[in-house]
């Protein structure tokens, strides 16, 4: 991983510095790019949230080979993560790579892992058209996002999801406080309930809302009839100063977990984050700018190299907390003073 990261900071040069610890402090304000919108609270609490739970250290117990298999929306994943949709190589993260080799990488690493990877939208057009090529590419294995699009534009973009052989896609609702996609003449907007119930209807497929931070959003994602949310702040890159992802996690958890799958991401950077998530009420956890980084340092072999160094780090923490089950993690193994 260390190679791979040399060689991302090398070609994200003025995108991404590649920091150490990915925690949005040098990059604040800098989007386009990787960075949190403004002084990227947002971006920073996500981090800050997931530090401030410990874990409960316990080894009296049989635990030794814990199962980190999960089942999300009917796939079988071999641990439970999934990549988050990232798009825009070119404005975003430097474009020494092309936009088509980043998605190829992603998916194909996510795939041959055993896990799952999901694909961006946006401005310009190629970044959708190379997505659905891309998840045509691994026989639909991959889950492709739309932007909360006005007009026909919406409804055109799902029917070319239709065409890519995958049976789940998504919508990052969050991405409606994108004001530069207006200014291009491409404007988003929020969605209220019947909007996005027709959405989901006309997709004719598994829908993931991406972007719920409250527990009404998510009781209206449940009305909408949804199968997932995920809780996100859009990795701090839409609204200042919204709490970070593992702050309202499990409010949401227990208003809907019973009724929906309830994804999570935001500032997961290691294997022990993905099981602090999966306790609070998570069935399955997002990363972004990691697997961003894996995959400029290192394409398919990179991402690759990065879920290995999750699904160790997952496999530790769990064996340490007494944890057999990715899919049954108790809430017990966090400290609560």
């Amino acid at each position: 991983m260390k190679e791979i990261r040399d060689k991302a900071r090398e070609l994200m040069k003025g995108f991404c510095r590649v920091c150490p610890r990915c925690d949005g402090r040098v990059c604040a304000g800098e989007v386009p790019g990787m960075g949190g919108i403004g002084t990227g609270a947002a971006f920073r609490d996500n981090l800050a949230a997931l530090d401030e739970l410990h874990f409960n250290m316990r080894l009296i117990h049989g635990v030794t080979e814990p199962d980190t298999g999960v089942e999300i929306l009917g796939k079988k994943l071999s641990l439970p993560l999934i990549a988050a949709p990232i798009g825009g190589v070119s404005f975003n993260m430097g474009g020494k790579i092309s936009e088509q080799d980043y998605v190829r990488a992603v998916l194909q690493g996510c795939k041959e892992a055993g896990i799952i990877g999901c694909t961006g939208d946006g401005v310009p057009e190629f970044i959708h058209k190379i997505a659905l090529e891309e998840i045509k590419a691994v026989q639909g294995k991959g889950i492709p996002f739309i932007k909360p699009w006005e007009g026909d534009e919406l409804f055109e973009k799902i029917e070319k999801v239709q065409a890519c052989g995958t049976d789940i896609m998504g919508m990052d609702i969050d991405a409606a406080g994108l004001v530069t996609l207006r200014k291009m003449g491409r404007p988003v907007s929020p969605k209220n309930v019947d909007e996005l119930g027709q959405i989901i209807k006309k997709s004719g497929m598994k829908f993931i809302i991406k972007g719920v931070m409250t527990v009404s959003d998510a009781r209206a994602a449940v009305s909408a009839g949804a199968d997932a949310i995920v809780v996100s702040n859009h990795g701090g890159r839409v609204l200042e100063y919204t709490p970070g992802a593992a702050r309202v996690l499990p409010q949401i958890a227990r208003a809907v977990g019973s009724d929906i799958c309830v994804l999570a991401d935001g500032g997961v950077r290691t294997g022990g984050d993905v099981l602090k998530l999966l306790a609070l009420g998570a069935d399955a956890v997002m990363i972004g700018r990691p697997f961003s980084v894996a995959a400029l340092g290192g394409l398919k072999a990179g991402v690759k190299a990065f879920i290995e160094t999750i699904r160790g780090e997952l496999i530790q923490a769990m064996v340490l907390t007494g944890t057999q089950r990715a899919d049954q993690v108790d809430e017990s193994i966090l400290f609560k003073p």
